[in-house]
């Protein structure tokens, strides 16, 4: 059970951090795909754009 003062302080929260909130979902449901629903091709996809993306993380540096 929570108490009002939680739930007001967790919305307070929420409301403040909807970007924190919006990248924890994202990686919530990425890592849910890969362990549970991704195929082979996905994978090989996914690992094709982490290194894409780790490539222009380099770049900017």
């Amino acid at each position: 059970m929570v108490s009002e003062a939680r739930k007001r302080a967790n919305e307070k929260w929420n409301e403040a951090n909807k970007e924190k909130m919006k990248v924890y979902r994202y990686r919530s449901q990425a890592k849910k795909f890969i362990k549970d629903f991704a195929t082979k091709e996905d994978l090989e996809d996914l690992e094709e754009m982490i290194k894409i993306r780790y490539e222009k993380m380099n770049d900017t540096k």
